[in-house]
């Protein structure tokens, strides 16, 4: 499976909600990804530009987003962001094949 991380944060109705009913919201997000055959590889509250960071580990790319489109839409979060994450070791081969591409690009003008 590949491995995405996942920055959000919330909105102000979702950090009422926090404040009314205090909760770790790992098995609401591991229901939902449950869903799309994926599952949390691990949850962090942060403080900064992103109140949640997730990384999890889904089928395909696009379930990651669905996931992220119906937090979304639930109004409880005010921006989400998904990127692909690959290990070092799985990134070497994905250098070498840049290699092999260097030079076969015709840039603009």
């Amino acid at each position: 499976m590949a491995l995405f991380i996942t920055y959000a944060s919330y909105s102000q109705s979702g950090i009422q909600g926090l404040m009314k009913k205090p909760e770790d919201r790992t098995g609401a997000i591991q229901a939902l990804l449950d869903k799309v055959g994926g599952r949390v590889v691990a949850l962090y509250m942060t403080t900064g530009t992103n109140d949640v960071v997730l990384v999890s580990e889904a089928p395909d790319g696009a379930d990651t987003v669905a996931v992220g489109m119906a937090v979304a839409a639930s109004g409880s979060v005010s921006k989400v962001e998904t990127v692909r994450a690959w290990t070092g070791a799985d990134f070497v081969a994905i250098a070498k094949k840049a290699g092999t591409l260097t030079g076969a690009y015709t840039p603009p003008g």
